[in-house]
């Protein structure tokens, strides 16, 4: 299998349709009907439902095909810029995955120090919570990941960053619980919570001292902006990590750290034996010196 058949076959998903994809990709219709076609024959599966109105959906198998073709392309991608630094111009890509967090503050003061002396160097970042960082991490998809609390340290060899996040609540000015300096675990057993999909490990269930089952969790998120939305709206309390949201001046929100929880310490994770690019060898280094770690 190709990876410019399965180039062509994410164009046609994306498009729903073969005419526009052919298009797009500016070849002709029955030669990307062919492509699809033999790709489907090599397989032994169909990966196309065909209709009269020229749109196409994907099969049961064209779904799965389609997201490790993505993963797929998408590492060839990272690959290819990895080798396109040459000679004394470094160029290349740093792709990071990163849950929400102030230490990416840090790894950006470190960007910007290194793009005085590397400015063709370009910086991805992936954001979502530890599952997502660590698919990321495995499948070679990021260079860096950012966890916060424990980690496989033998997995992944890291950098533990100097900041450490505090957990707590966010809610409007006016809400009941932002009379309080500090939020205990029954404050929040009656109330509408609003959960961090970042928040699903040991730390805050055994905190919280109930079952989640018999708490009041309203809603998740991962983007905590999405969250403060529905903290605006009046909808429920947002569990979430400091210095995410300014709470500062004539903001509508507060911030209220949970008593008797410690701080989150934060780590920079990478895959052992990982062969960086120049790039996100440069970058390492110089988040290194950043840190003074």
């Amino acid at each position: 299998m190709e990876l410019r058949v399965l180039r062509y076959f994410l164009a046609v998903a994306r498009a729903e349709s073969i005419t526009g994809a052919a298009q797009t990709l500016r070849i002709t219709q029955p030669t990307l009907s062919r492509q699809i076609a033999d790709m489907e024959q090599e397989l032994g599966v169909r990966l196309l439902n065909r209709r009269k109105n020229s749109k196409v959906t994907l099969t049961e198998a064209g779904v799965f095909l389609r997201r490790h073709a993505e993963e797929i392309v998408a590492l060839a991608d990272k690959t290819e810029a990895a080798f396109s630094a040459s000679g004394e111009v470094v160029t290349g890509d740093v792709h990071i995955s990163a849950g929400e967090t102030d230490a990416v503050r840090l790894l950006a003061r470190a960007a910007r120090n290194l793009r005085e002396r590397y400015p063709n160097i370009r910086y991805h970042i992936s954001s979502g919570d530890r599952s997502n960082v660590e698919d990321e991490l495995d499948k070679g998809l990021s260079d860096f990941g950012i966890l916060l609390g424990p980690a496989n340290f033998a997995k992944y060899d890291y950098l533990t960053l100097p900041i450490r996040d505090t957990w707590g609540v966010l809610m409007r000015s006016d809400a009941p619980l932002a009379e309080k300096e500090r939020i205990f675990p029954e404050d929040l057993w009656d109330k509408p919570i609003i959960l961090s999909r970042q928040s699903s490990g040991e730390q805050l269930p055994k905190w919280i001292g109930k079952p989640t089952a018999e708490l009041n969790i309203v809603a998740t998120y991962s983007l905590v902006y999405n969250a403060t939305l529905m903290a605006s709206e009046g909808l429920g309390y947002v569990v979430t990590l400091d210095k995410l949201i300014n709470v500062s001046g004539d903001s509508e929100f507060c911030f209220r750290p949970l008593d008797g929880i410690d701080a989150v310490p934060v780590h920079l994770v990478w895959k052992k034996r990982q062969e960086f690019s120049t790039a996100a060898t440069l970058f390492l280094n110089e988040l290194r010196t950043e840190s003074g770690v």
